[in-house]
C-alpha cells in the first residue's frame, strides 16, 4: 500500500513512559518504514560484519531467517537505500557448511560443501543465496557473533528499499532464538504512533517490570510452528462488546504480526464491528474504500475527530486497549485528510485472524519465549 502520511490533525499529548531498563537487554530505535524505506513495515538499523555495515531491516514476528541482499547479486536484486553488504569487506563472514544443525533447519540445501537457502512469504515475495554467519551489530557493546543469516543474491517482491529482513519467529535460525541463552528468550518492541511524538523501540531481553503490562498465553499451533498466537475471544468498541460467541475467533486461532499491517477477524465479527463503527461515525463524510479497508471518511476541514475506543479481550482474561492511532490508517500522501477503519474481513479460506501492527501502535510488545506468554504495556511509545 502507499505510504501513511502523518494523521494531519492536531497530535494528542500523551504522558512520558518509562524507557526500557539497561539491564540484561539491549534497545535501539524502530521507525515505521514509510519514513524513507516505501514499506507499511518497521525498520531497525543494525551492522554486518567486521567493520560493521550498516543494514537497515524491516523486523517481522512472522519470519525466521534474517537476510540481507549480498554482493555479487549474481540474480536479481531490488534497490535499496544502502549499498549491498559486502562479504569480502568483512573479517568475520563465513558460510554456514553443509551437514551442521544451522543447514538442517534452513532445509538441507548444499552447493558443494555451502549451505543454501530460500524462503518464500506469503504474499508471493522470495529469497534465496548462501547461508551465512556473520557478526550482528546492536550496539557499540552489543554484538552477538557467528549469528546465522542469509546473504541473499536472488530477491523478490516488494521489500520497498530495506537491506533485508530481522527476523523473530520462534524458529531455531530466527533472531529471538539464537540469543535466548544470552537475553533469557525475551524480546519486546514498540511500534511508534502516526503522530510520531514519541519514538520507538526494539529490545532484546527481559524487559523491567513496571507493574502495568497485561499478559496473556502464546499459544502454539503445531502446523505454524515459528508463529505466535493469542487466544482473542472478544472485541469492544465504545463499550460495545460484539456479540459473537469466543469459538468464532477461537476456531481458528489469532495470529500476532508485526509483519502485516491491518487486523483480519472472521465476516461474522468484522460486519458487526464494521456497523457500529459507522454508527459512532455517523456525522462524517464517506469516503471510497481503500484496497481491504470498506469504512473510510474524509475529514477535510475538520479539526477534532471523535472516535470510538477499542480494546482485545483474551480467555484468561488480559485486555488490550488500543490506542487511538490504531484504530484508523491514513493511507494517501495527497488525501492526507482521507482515513479509514483498519480492520478487514478475512477470506473464509484463511487459516487464522491476525492482529497486524496498526493495531500495535504506541503499545510495547512483550514477547516472553521462555515463559509462554506475550504482554501488552499501552502508551510506551
Amino acid at each position: 500500500m502507499p505510504p501513511s502520511p502523518a494523521i494531519a490533525f492536531p497530535p494528542i499529548y500523551f504522558p512520558p513512559a518509562a524507557a526500557p531498563s539497561e539491564g540484561p537487554s539491549v534497545t535501539i530505535p524502530d521507525v515505521p518504514g514509510t519514513s524513507g524505506f516505501n514499506i507499511t513495515e518497521f525498520v531497525v538499523v543494525v551492522g554486518f560484519g567486521t567493520p560493521s555495515q550498516p543494514s537497515a531491516l524491516l523486523f517481522d514476528t512472522g519470519s525466521d531467517l534474517s537476510w540481507v541482499q549480498c554482493q555479487p547479486c549474481t540474480g536479481h536484486c531490488y534497490q535499496q537505500n544502502d549499498p549491498l553488504f559486502d562479504p569480502t569487506k568483512s573479517s568475520t563472514y563465513d558460510v554456514v557448511r553443509c551437514g551442521t544443525p544451522e543447514c538442517s533447519a534452513a532445509g538441507g540445501m548444499c552447493n558443494g560443501t555451502t549451505c543454501l537457502y530460500n524462503v518464500n512469504y506469503g504474499d508471493g515475495s522470495s529469497t534465496s543465496g548462501a547461508l551465512s554467519q556473520e557478526t550482528l551489530t546492536f550496539s557499540s557493546s552489543r554484538k552477538f557473533s557467528s549469528f546465522p543469516f542469509g546473504c541473499g543474491t536472488t530477491n523478490l517482491g516488494d521489500f520497498g528499499s530495506v537491506n533485508g529482513l530481522l527476523g523473530l519467529g520462534r524458529g531455531q535460525l530466527s533472531l529471538a532464538s539464537q540469543t535466548a541463552s544470552s537475553f533469557d528468550g525475551t524480546f519486546s518492541y514498540c511500534l511508534p504512533s502516526h503522530n510520531m511524538t514519541r519514538p520507538g523501540f526494539l529490545s532484546i531481553g527481559a524487559a523491567p517490570d513496571i507493574g502495568k503490562v497485561q499478559y496473556t498465553a502464546m499459544i502454539k499451533k503445531p502446523q505454524y510452528p515459528s508463529f505466535y498466537f493469542v487466544e482473542l475471544v472478544s472485541i469492544d468498541i465504545g463499550g460495545y462488546v460484539l456479540p459473537v460467541p469466543p469459538s468464532v475467533f477461537t476456531s481458528k486461532g489469532t495470529l500476532l504480526d508485526s509483519g502485516t499491517t491491518f487486523t483480519y477477524i472472521p465476516a461474522q465479527a468484522y460486519n458487526l464491528l464494521r456497523d457500529r463503527f459507522k454508527f459512532t461515525m455517523k456525522g462524517y463524510k464517506p469516503a471510497p474504500p481503500f484496497q481491504d479497508l470498506d469504512t473510510c471518511y474524509d475529514f477535510s476541514g475538520q479539526s477534532v475527530i471523535f472516535q470510538p475506543g477499542m480494546s482485545f479481550k483474551f480467555s484468561d482474561g488480559a485486555v488490550f486497549d488500543i490506542d487511538i492511532f490504531g484504530v484508523m490508517i491514513y493511507p494517501y500522501v495527497d488525501h492526507p485528510a482521507i482515513g479509514c477503519f483498519a480492520f478487514a474481513s478475512s477470506d473464509p479460506t484463511d487459516q487464522f485472524s491476525i492482529i497486524g501492527n496498526t493495531q500495535q501502535r504506541s503499545a510495547e510488545v512483550i514477547y516472553d519465549v521462555v515463559a509462554e506468554k506475550i504482554g501488552f504495556v499501552p502508551l510506551s511509545c
